[in-house]
């Protein structure tokens, strides 16, 4: 009873941050005992990992460096030959640079500290009173019987010395083994707590989803079954509310929405008339549009045969007119045959280049995968001669990409774009066509493509006035054309999708870039344009 009491006081929200207030106080609660039982187990782990076992290694090597000092001063004793103090002076300084490593190791344990001590005394001990006056004693290069009573001398304090070694070892082996239980200890100790923890998470879990059922998601489905019936045409059921008080809210809300249903129902019916009239009037348009697509269809094929053939007759009858009167016309006569002839071809280039820009988008219209490799061969063996006679020389990438549209468009589109860098080429080097495909940095699902020539290049204020119809920089003295092309080509690849624009940032010729959907991203067609072949 209090609980649903209580229920019914608090919101679906404040249940939440009741529920996450408790959740968050177990996190840290169990965070904070976490990190305190991670840290012991990883402070007695480090203790016995970095300080004591490694101390143990290091006595070894402390004990050995002794021994060698031992052999060293015995041999050069008995020998009289200097090489036989090698062993005892690097053995002096092996002795100092291990015992100065078990200090760093053991200087917080002072029982094995002491033992380090002690042998460290007796060490130097055994120096002073036998190595090292044995050392004077002995002439280099003339050997002598060593004095028995004073090798028993250096024995007895090296015995000593062994003695300190058994007790450091033995000191050394029970702490590692006292390290060891502890860290088994430490470990069982934070298994237990941590595992304790997380029954307690499981169980505080349990309770939580108990809690949000009671009180929280049974007034929330009987409020949705509610809303169901309502929706399913059942306007006169009512509505009531239970639970927390925002999902009462609610519930009202939803009772009051339903008085105005039957209203809505009418004005539903009113709109489904009126789209009604506009899909007929949208299908009276499409029909209209079918009719203009015919009729312009027509006027391709008008334009195509009707309209060429008096340009042909034109063309024809000027050049049979200077073949058979050209003895009798002076040299202007022959010179106005030449541009009536001339007028005539420009204008059938003209028609032709007008249908073929008029036709993108309408009659081509092909949505296939395009292998734009195919796409660029085609394109480059249209222009071989082109290439071959300008000793050009294109650079590509090694493989190109994929991307979805028509395949004649997309080879016009290449073909467009190196015979543009051929044909507006630098009379003063030879032409340099480079191609490069990536990954477009402002959107990863397209492609950006480049086209760099050394040509004469594009002054800046005229990189958009390129992109317009029949718009020329050049006089057709200088360049032929009909000034479609750089048109054409922004009309396919905006047809495709993509943009195109004349990078003004390149200097020494132009860079035309334009991007295009790509099919993936996978890594193949992410990086492509690291590898580029040549032809000349």
């Amino acid at each position: 009873m209090g609980a649903a009491w209580i229920g019914r006081q608090l919101t679906v929200q404040g249940w939440f941050y009741l529920l996450l207030a408790v959740m968050t106080l177990l996190v840290v609660v169990g965070s904070v005992v976490g990190a305190h039982l991670l840290g012991r187990t990883a402070a007695v782990s480090d203790q016995l990992l970095r300080r004591i076992q490694p101390a143990q290694t290091e006595a070894y090597r402390l004990q050995a460096a002794q021994v060698n000092q031992e052999t060293g001063i015995r041999g050069y004793a008995i020998a009289a030959d200097r090489q036989f103090l090698a062993p005892y002076t690097g053995g002096k300084h092996a002795e100092a640079r291990s015992a100065a490593r078990l200090h760093e190791f053991i200087g917080d344990r002072p029982e094995l500290l002491a033992d380090l001590k002690a042998i460290e005394s007796q060490a130097a001990d055994w120096r002073r009173s036998y190595a090292e006056p044995l050392a004077v004693s002995v002439t280099p290069g003339r050997p002598k019987p060593l004095d028995q009573q004073k090798a028993d001398q250096g024995k007895k304090e090296f015995d000593r010395l062994r003695t300190l070694w058994n007790k450091q070892n033995t000191d050394l082996a029970k702490a590692v083994e006292d390290g060891r239980a502890h860290l088994v200890h430490e470990r069982k100790v934070r298994d237990s707590v941590l595992a304790g923890m997380v029954a307690a998470f499981l169980l505080a879990g349990v309770a939580c989803a108990v809690l949000v059922r009671v009180l929280v998601t049974r007034p929330l489905e009987a409020l949705g079954t509610a809303s169901r019936r309502v929706a399913g045409g059942d306007f006169a059921y009512v509505i009531t509310g239970a639970g927390p008080a925002d999902l009462t809210a609610v519930a009202n809300a939803v009772e009051g929405m339903r008085w105005h249903v039957v209203a809505e129902l009418e004005a539903s019916r009113e709109q489904e008339q009126e789209l009604t009239r506009q899909a007929a009037d949208l299908d009276a348009q499409a029909e209209e549009l079918r009719r203009s697509n015919a009729e312009l269809e027509q006027f391709a094929y008008v334009a195509s045969h009707d309209l060429q053939e008096p340009l042909r007759k034109v063309a024809s009858f000027c050049q049979l007119l200077e073949k058979r009167y050209g003895d009798t016309l002076d040299e202007r006569g022959r010179q106005y045959v030449d541009f009536a002839v001339d007028g005539a071809r420009r204008m059938q280039v003209l028609i032709n280049d007008l249908l073929t820009f008029s036709r993108v988008g309408r009659v081509n219209d092909a949505r296939v995968p395009v292998g734009l490799d195919q796409a660029l061969d085609k394109a480059l063996a249209n222009l071989g001669t082109a290439v071959e006679e300008s000793g050009a020389r294109v650079d590509r990438p090694e493989h190109l990409p994929e991307v979805v549209g028509d395949p004649t468009l997309l080879a016009m589109l290449w073909q467009n774009l190196v015979g543009n860098a051929l044909k507006f080429r630098d009379p003063d080097r030879t032409p340099h066509v480079s191609i490069t495909c990536g990954t477009d940095p402002d959107n990863p699902d397209s492609l950006l493509m480049t086209v760099t020539d050394n040509g004469i290049g594009i002054p800046e204020p005229f990189t958009e006035k390129v992109f317009i119809i029949f718009q020329r920089l050049h006089g057709r003295d200088a360049y032929g054309g009909t000034g479609i092309g750089l048109a054409l080509c922004k009309k396919i690849v905006e047809q495709h999708g993509g943009r195109i624009w004349i990078d003004t940032g390149h200097t020494n010729g132009t860079r035309f870039c334009f991007t295009l959907p790509s099919i993936t991203e996978s890594p193949e067609t992410s990086g492509i344009g690291t590898e580029e072949k040549a032809l000349t």
